[in-house]
Formats: C-alpha cells, sequence, structure tokens
C-alpha cells in the first residue's frame, strides 16, 4: 500500500482534525438536486437533504458534500437558486453535526454563502474556472478541492484527447495549486482530485485509477471521486443501481495507491472497506479479537443465539479528533 508523503498530513476543518497520514476519509454524497446523477432527485426537497446528511453521518461519513448544481452540461443555474438549494442543507446539518460539510459549488458568491453558513471546505469540480473563487476560499480559511476538468462549467467536452492523461492532469493540478497558493491559499488547505470521468473517457479513468500513487505524489491529500460512474458501468456492463460492488473494488484500488478521501454513494459499505483498510495498515485496532484467541474458537457472533457480538468500528489510533 502506498503511503504518500503528504507537506501537511494534519488538517484541521472546522470542527474535526484529520491525519490523512492514519485516516481514509469517506466523502459521503448528497445533492439537492432535481436530475441528480444517480439518485434522480431523490434527495432535492430540503427535508430528505438533510436527513440523507445526517444519515450518512450515522453511518460512518467523515464528510458530506453538499451540491445543488449537476457537473453534466446543462443551462447555468443563478446564483441565488443554487444557494437557496445548499445553504440551509449546510446550516441545518452543522447544527445537528460536527461532521465535515463541502459546499460542491464552482461559484464564488455561492461558495462564500456556505461557508457563512457553516461548510467547512468548497468541492470545486471545475478546477477554479472562476479563479476568484480561491481568494474567496483563502480570506475564510476553508478547505479547497482543486479538481482536474477541460471544459467551463456545464458545458460538454466531446472526445477528450490526452497524449498522457495522467501527466497532463499532474500538469493541471499543478498550475491550479499555484493559482490557489497565490490568492492566499495555505498548503494546508488544498486537496487534489484527478476529475474521475469529468472530461475523459472510460480508458483514460481507468489508467488515473491504476496510476492514482502519482496523483497522491504530489503531496495533497487526493481525493478519489469514483462511485457509480460510467468508467465502472462500462468496464462491467452494468447500470447505475448495479455498481456497488465496483465501486468499492476502485475505491479500495485507489486507497491503496495513496487516496487519502473517497467519495461514495454508499456509505456504510465504504466506511467498512476503508476502516478495513486503515486496520490492516496498523492505524486502527479491529472492533474485536476472537478468532484463534484461545484454547477453542468461540461461534462467530451471528451464529450465537442471542445475535449478540462485540461493537464494531474498532479504536482510531490518533486520526480524527474533535473540537
Amino acid at each position: 500500500m502506498f503511503e504518500p508523503q503528504l507537506l501537511h498530513p494534519v488538517h484541521e476543518f472546522g470542527h474535526r482534525t484529520v491525519d490523512f497520514s492514519r485516516r481514509i476519509a469517506v466523502m459521503a454524497i448528497v445533492n439537492r438536486t432535481p436530475d441528480s446523477f444517480y439518485d434522480g432527485g431523490s434527495t432535492y426537497g430540503l427535508r430528505d437533504a438533510v436527513d440523507a446528511a445526517l444519515r450518512a453521518v450515522e453511518a460512518g461519513a467523515d464528510w458530506v458534500d453538499i451540491g445543488g448544481v449537476p457537473f453534466a452540461p446543462g443551462p447555468a443555474l443563478p446564483a441565488t437558486e443554487e444557494a437557496e438549494r445548499i445553504v440551509p442543507v449546510i446550516r441545518e446539518v452543522r447544527a445537528q453535526s460536527d461532521v465535515i460539510i463541502s459546499a460542491d459549488t464552482f461559484l464564488p458568491s455561492v461558495a462564500a454563502a456556505a461557508i457563512e453558513a457553516g461548510a467547512d471546505a468548497v468541492n470545486d469540480t471545475t478546477g477554479l474556472a472562476d479563479p476568484e473563487l480561491a481568494r474567496v476560499v483563502a480570506d475564510a480559511g476553508v478547505h479547497l478541492v482543486l479538481t482536474h476538468s477541460l471544459a467551463r462549467p456545464r458545458t460538454a467536452y466531446p472526445r477528450p484527447r490526452y497524449d498522457d492523461v495522467v501527466a497532463d492532469v499532474l500538469d493541471f493540478l499543478r498550475r491550479r495549486i499555484d493559482t490557489a497558493l497565490e490568492a492566499g491559499a495555505a498548503p494546508g488547505q488544498l486537496i487534489v482530485d484527478p476529475g474521475h470521468d469529468l472530461n475523459k473517457n472510460t480508458l483514460h479513468t481507468l489508467e488515473l485509477t491504476r496510476r492514482f500513487e502519482e496523483v497522491a505524489g504530489l503531496g495533497y491529500p487526493a481525493l478519489a471521486a469514483v462511485s457509480n460512474k460510467d468508467f465502472i458501468g462500462e468496464s462491467l456492463g452494468l447500470p447505475k443501481r448495479g455498481r456497488t460492488a465496483g465501486s468499492l473494488a476502485a475505491a479500495a484500488m485507489c486507497a491503496m495507491n495513496g487516496a487519502r478521501i473517497v467519495r461514495m454513494h454508499n456509505v456504510e459499505e465504504s466506511v467498512q472497506a476503508m476502516r478495513l483498510l486503515e486496520a490492516a495498515m496498523g492505524w486502527r485496532e479491529p472492533a474485536y479479537l476472537r478468532h484463534n484467541m484461545g484454547e477453542a474458537n468461540a461461534p462467530a457472533p451471528d451464529d450465537h443465539p442471542s445475535g449478540s457480538a462485540p461493537a464494531a468500528g474498532g479504536t482510531p489510533r490518533a486520526q480524527e479528533t474533535r473540537h
């Protein structure tokens, strides 16, 4: 398992401190859009979106990413309407949880409103299409996710071509890191995302997944947004609702190649997968030890008549603190 040399392993968010040298954070996805890529608008209602975010927290998510506009091509949404979609969700979730919250937006005014409502980060899937966003984030002292994508926001980019997709992505991210730093952002505020499937075909994205170690080698915590994407469906010949196993495999592969945040729809399964990787790396204790620990093996917990079992989850070792 590749362990990247992070410039700043410990990151201070508004209410949590995460040591990315010993933690693989699970970012849950909540889209308050009527035409979401995956859920088809099931969390478009305010109460539905808030409840979905809190369920993700209950399932073990470290981070909740809240968006009001899909990445897919389409008409522009006025900034006021986008803010009306995500700000109330952020405000309510912040009032009830210390979870890390990001606003999935590329508009500086929406980002500013989200930060005021309690967001700890801005997840810009356009890679600073509007450079002013970097200044908003820097002035507020929150985190910024820098993502590789080539098209202008909400526009198509047919038949993308790369001489070397990973080299091109790294060059783009380095330039965007420089832009953010020049705007006043601190290195400890930055996260990089190679943009799986964003203006890339399946072969490009598979190569990024295979060579994720190079992205993690930039020295900033790297995010892998792989959940239920088209590269999984095309690789396996599966519809969106059948891609959970492939999503977990892709997330685990990226994590083993240095990803320290995975952005996922299926939170409970993703948390289990990442916590197992952490245990295998010695970063956390197993939830309990029973097998081959005594003179004879007791039945597995599920085999007990009462159905009782020790609590799952284990004890993290210096991975995350809340304040």
